[in-house]
């Protein structure tokens, strides 16, 4: 066995053994995997390997990545993540994934991180490790849960809904182009950091508006909900994994609301309009990811559809 430097000619292969370890649950695209983990600024090749047998198979790998992005908007730059470590499961249990993982490690700490987690990173994948999936393996090397998330999901039937919520002195739309600096000044006061980076990243990459729903007082935005579909400029992470739908995939989320706005139903109801703005476009599958609010989605008729645990280490 062999580490050798990540490299993307060598793509068709990493997509093919991800989807023979986990393309029932997490079908990849090749699209998608080039997004995540070759295009990302943020990899850092330094701790991504790829381990080839003897005769040059790909037979695991592993992707890291930190925060190297000269922008100003706060992000955590003393965190290592990784994003995805993976061996062949003919391999296993003869220390590739440990050599990996090891090898990641060092990376990080040589480059002065103080952290790593497993996920959650800028382009990810997943915002932990999928429930039942090797938990105990980083327990032993180190690595302690700090919570659950889940990805949430609603089947719709029936005709289109084209009703937006009904509140007082506000109202709903799809962000207007025009709009781009009104609403990324909302996210710089009230979410900056990783909210307001995707949000540039949209931008950067064509998007002009449509991915972004919008609540208004007084001609104000005071409340976003990211929405994505096949349409969009990039994949999202919510429609991540669309493959596994015969009908087109849509998602909700990130979504917030000023915190002087809160507590007037304002929550709720972006989400509400959110959906709305999906289902006139006639999707009939919509997921939430990366949410602890399932009391609060439930609301709505989603239910839980995948879930992950956190794991940090510190270095």
């Amino acid at each position: 066995m062999q580490l050798i430097e990540w490299q993307l000619d060598r793509l068709d292969e990493l997509v093919s053994l991800w989807n023979q370890e986990l393309g029932k649950d997490f079908p990849m695209r090749k699209e998608l995997f080039e997004q995540n983990s070759f295009q990302d600024e943020n990899i850092c090749y330094d701790a991504s390997r790829i381990a080839v047998n003897e005769e040059g198979q790909i037979i695991g790998f592993v992707v890291g990545k930190r925060w190297q992005e000269e922008v100003e908007i706060p992000m955590k730059d003393k965190t290592g993540w990784i994003q995805v470590i993976l061996v062949h499961h003919e391999y296993r249990n003869k220390g590739i994934g440990s050599n990996l993982l090891r090898h990641a490690e060092e990376a990080f700490q040589l480059a002065g991180m103080q952290e790593i987690l497993l996920g959650k990173d800028p382009w990810h994948y997943f915002p932990g490790v999928p429930l039942d999936s090797y938990d105990n393996w980083f327990e032993t090397r180190g690595y302690h849960s700090f919570g659950k998330e889940f990805d949430m999901l609603c089947k719709y039937e029936g005709e289109v809904a084209k009703e937006l919520p009904a509140l007082p002195n506000v109202e709903f739309s799809i962000l207007k182009h025009e709009e781009k600096e009104a609403f990324l000044a909302f996210l710089h006061r009230c979410f900056p950091g990783r909210w307001e980076y995707e949000a540039h990243q949209y931008f950067q990459k064509g998007g002009n508006g449509r991915e972004f729903a919008v609540l208004k007082k007084e001609n104000k935005i005071i409340g976003f909900s990211r929405i994505n579909d096949n349409s969009s400029p990039l994949i999202a992470q919510n429609v991540y994994w669309a493959p596994l739908f015969s009908q087109e995939l849509g998602g909700i989320g990130p979504l917030g609301v000023d915190s002087v706005e809160r507590g007037n139903g304002y929550g709720i109801a972006i989400v509400q309009a959110a959906i709305a703005f999906l289902r006139n476009r006639d999707i009939k599958h919509i997921v939430i990811d990366w949410t602890g609010l399932v009391d609060f989605y439930r609301k709505l008729d989603y239910e839980v559809w995948k879930g992950y645990t956190s794991y940090r280490k510190v270095l």
